[in-house]
């Protein structure tokens, strides 16, 4: 990839459906700067596609674009535009198989319980698509995430209205968290003095001993961790906050990151799922296990095996589990319309998101009723449960936060070659009974690290690198300089990992001039409560955390400042110079397709994409000495804040403009800026009959798109959209497509 290549992901859901109207235009205004800007297909279905060529046609095979771009990660001239994509859940995949299988690609299905080794291979195989897959594959550099200058100006001057108020009579909200047998009381750290390679061993009390995994190779410098959580007092807990809430009459609600963190969440899940419908569960064990319900999968999950019973077995299941409803607490919604609960499916409610909504509406979760309602909020593990309680007893002490007065708290996350929890998928392990587990130096024979456990327990294995650690540091002094604010490490020196975490950023600070700013290591409370003192005073506070953290502080602190992460900028520089450019989240990408579908309007807001864009020109100009990508990058800033300005995002309701009318107006504030800009005279020249075609045209243009609205759509799928039917779907305005496509 010698050319000046940007690759623009193609990915998932409502940001998938937008790259059908906004990349041709970006595509024309860049090969004026001769950039290409091609697609790579990254989105669930490709991966899927990518995994099974030997059972697909020659002319419906997909090449493993996710490998190819991780091998390209390590190139200087690496420039790739990640947009949002799915995290898949064992129910979104079983979803995609099916929506494949149902176009002729002869894809096998998910095995749950593998029954022999055929079965074992394809599950294997599916391993390698669910939850994150694609992050830690481009992740090969540590984020730098922020909300650009003109969208923090433009979201203090016209602040977001989704900020209810706390009462000021006192709200029953709290975190609850467990206070013993967590990850974070179990978890034993250190720091390889060398390579090596090492393997994970069960012990069991009876003398049995099992290797779970060996040849894991290690680097010098590398930290290694060993944490377990303990299932029985998961339980427990589980229990005891459920009848708190029942006493308090108030919401239970549990949040988990079931899609990052694939295999413990989503079993940690389950246990909730169990303890909540234990009457259920208990009263029909042996018929729940031979239909092979999977309290993992959800409730949801669990109904659907149910829902194969014959009558009058099928509702005499189902009616117990509804009297479940009537002796437990009420549960939070996910769709109250459609008797959605919080327990309803893993991927529903995932902690980075759900969290921040809590502290946005005053506390409270929706009801039954559809109503707003005070909830407890389960966060079982106190790495970083604690930091959530904060703000939530902040919140209650001092009442709403004001986007129009608050300032911003940026990150700068440790999260290069899978660094810590979320490279810990193929290392995590079920323990069969009572015992040990063990992390052995395989060259020595030396005993690591060991944590006890008891059957059904969870236990995982996490490592950070020493070249990200240093570059982590590196990169926290760099922003502090270039922004004036302080920079806080949000380490726990009580936590195993994060001690030896200290060590380094102590040693590697001595590598920076600091004399010109303020560093601080605090443990996560002392980092929270030292933020939102300034983000009231309107003082802005840079974040340098570990990577599940850079995850949840990213969206908590957007989505109260902006209302939404994907308005943020997410630039991750690459460890071998190249840059990932990361445009937002996409949580809320499933019900912008459902509208979608429904009317014909689609209100995902483009701007993260926008914003990335910018700097990934940047990146062209500067590793290609490239003038002309310089001015591109300039004149779209420019245009960036003049779309801010006019109000061009997307509106939520049908009718109003959509997505597609607010590509319109970027691409003629891009072409009105380059055309007034004095750089670049041929480009100036190139783009001012564009300018004032799109102009001249803006009422034909507008009215050809909101022509399109309020009527069914349909673009052929879900997770594999017709491309014929994408296009014309997102490009409905023949003036518009004929301006830019004259480019």
């Amino acid at each position: 990839m010698s050319k000046q290549l940007i690759v623009w992901t193609e990915i998932d859901e409502a940001p998938a459906l937008a790259t059908y109207s906004l990349l041709p235009m970006v595509q024309k205004f860049t090969k004026e700067a001769d950039i290409a800007v091609e697609t790579r297909d990254i989105s669930l279905s490709g991966r899927i596609l990518a995994n099974f060529p030997d059972k697909l046609k020659d002319d419906q095979k997909v090449e493993d674009y996710l490998t190819q771009l991780g091998d390209w990660t390590q190139s200087p001239e690496a420039n790739i535009i990640k947009l949002p994509n799915i995290s898949a859940s064992i129910p979104q995949l079983q979803e995609a198989i099916k929506e494949l299988q149902e176009k002729g690609y002869d894809v096998p299905d998910y095995p749950e319980e593998p029954k022999n080794d055929e079965e074992k291979s394809i599950k294997e195989r599916y391993a390698k698509v669910l939850g994150s897959a694609v992050n830690p594959v481009l992740r090969e550099g540590n984020s730098d995430r922020r909300a650009a200058a003109a969208v923090k100006r433009f979201g203090q001057k016209f602040p977001h209205r989704m900020m209810k108020p706390w009462p000021e009579s006192g709200s029953q909200c709290r975190v609850a968290h467990m206070e013993s047998g967590d990850f974070y009381e179990s978890e034993v750290s250190t720091t390889l003095p060398e390579a090596t390679t090492i393997k994970w061993v069960f012990k069991g009390k009876d003398g049995s001993e099992k290797v779970l995994k060996k040849g894991h190779a290690m680097q010098a410098g590398e930290v290694l961790d060993l944490s377990c959580m303990n299932i029985r007092k998961l339980r427990e807990f589980y229990a005891e906050t459920a009848k708190e809430a029942k006493e308090k009459g108030v919401l239970l609600s549990l949040h988990l990151k079931a899609t990052m963190m694939k295999i413990s969440d989503p079993y940690m899940f389950g246990q909730c799922v169990e303890v909540y419908f234990a009457d259920a569960f208990e009263k029909h064990a042996d018929t729940l296990k031979e239909i092979g319900a999977n309290s993992s999968l959800g409730l949801g999950g669990v109904l659907a095996k149910v829902n194969t019973l014959p009558e009058p077995k099928k509702s005499e299941v189902l009616a117990d589990f509804d009297k479940c409803y009537e002796s437990g607490p009420a549960l939070a919604m996910v769709d109250s319309r459609n008797n959605v609960t919080n327990l309803h499916a893993p991927n529903d409610i995932i902690v980075d998101a759900s969290m921040p909504n809590v502290v946005r509406d005053g506390g409270k979760m929706w009801n039954l009723a559809d109503e707003l309602q005070d909830t407890i909020a389960m966060v079982p593990d106190r790495c970083y449960a604690t930091m959530y309680r904060e703000i939530i007893e902040d919140a209650k002490k001092n009442g709403q936060f004001d986007p129009a007065t608050m300032g911003s708290v940026s990150n700068v996350g440790l999260m290069a070659q899978k660094a810590e929890e979320y490279g810990s998928h193929d290392k995590t392990f079920f323990a069969e009974a009572d015992g040990v587990c063990q992390v052995v130096d395989e060259k020595t024979g030396n005993v690591l690290l060991e944590v006890p456990v008891e059957k059904k327990d969870v236990f995982r294995s996490c490592q950070a690198k020493d070249e990200p650690i240093r570059d982590w540091v590196k990169l926290a002094v760099t922003r502090a300089k270039d922004s004036g604010d302080p920079v806080v490490f949000w380490l726990d020196e009580k936590r195993a990992h994060d001690a030896q975490l200290i060590k380094k950023v102590n040693t590697y600070l001595k590598d920076h001039d600091t004399s010109d700013i303020t560093v601080k290591i605090m443990c996560p409370v002392d980092a929270m409560n030292y933020s939102l003192k300034r983000v009231r005073k309107g003082e802005n506070t840079i974040s340098a955390t570990g990577n599940a953290l850079r995850d949840y502080l990213t969206d908590l602190f957007p989505i109260l400042e902006l209302g939404t992460s994907a308005k943020m900028l997410s630039i991750v520089p690459l460890l071998k110079g190249g840059g990932l450019f990361e445009t937002g989240a996409g949580g809320s990408a499933p019900k912008h397709v459902s509208q979608f579908l429904k009317e014909g309007h689609l209100r995902w807001d483009s701007l993260g994409e926008f914003c990335a864009l910018v700097p990934s020109l940047e990146q062209v100009a500067k590793v290609f000495n490239n003038a002309k990508a310089k001015v591109l990058a300039e004149a779209l800033d420019a245009a960036v804040e003049k779309h801010l300005e006019n109000g061009k995002a997307p509106s939520r309701k049908a009718g109003e403009i959509d997505n597609r009318g607010s590509h319109f107006y970027l691409a003629m504030y891009w072409a009105e800026a380059l055309a007034a800009q004095t750089k670049d005279k041929a480009l100036a020249e190139k783009f001012a009959p564009v300018a004032k075609a799109l102009q001249d045209n803006e009422e034909k243009i507008v009215a050809e798109i909101a022509a399109a609205e309020g009527k069914p759509t349909s673009v052929g799928g879900y997770f594999k959209p017709d491309a014929d039917l994408a296009f014309k779907a997102m490009r409905p305005s023949a003036t518009l497509n004929s301006i830019i496509d004259a480019i």
